[in-house]
């Protein structure tokens, strides 16, 4: 099995006040990988983030789908300071790496 570029799309969140529903959404998939891995014993190959900051959508020239680990102040036009800045997200993932998936289970 290999996961890759899990993404959602919600609309009218703002990302400086909450990353809780990307965090729900992508730790019902981890846990549904580690339990493919441990109960069903299916071989995991790997799993990949969409990107690790935000970036222009190839097919549409959007900026407003934000799968990154960083958020990235601009907007559809190219307009913005193009600075970036960790999400909570961020913070939550590399917990989840550190121990090794245990944090699933917090």
């Amino acid at each position: 099995m290999i996961l890759s570029s899990i993404s959602v799309k919600i609309t009218g969140i703002d990302w400086r006040s909450t990353a809780d529903y990307r965090i729900d959404y992508l730790k019902d998939h981890l846990s549904a990988m580690a339990d493919a891995i441990n109960i069903d014993h299916i071989p995991c190959l790997g799993y990949t983030m969409w990107g690790p900051i935000e970036l222009v959508s190839l097919s549409t020239g959007e900026m407003k789908k934000r799968y990154g680990f960083f958020y990235v102040d601009m907007d559809d036009l190219g307009h913005g300071t193009l600075n970036r800045t960790l999400k909570k997200f961020y913070q939550w993932m590399k917990h989840v790496v550190e121990t090794n998936g245990e944090a699933l289970d917090e």
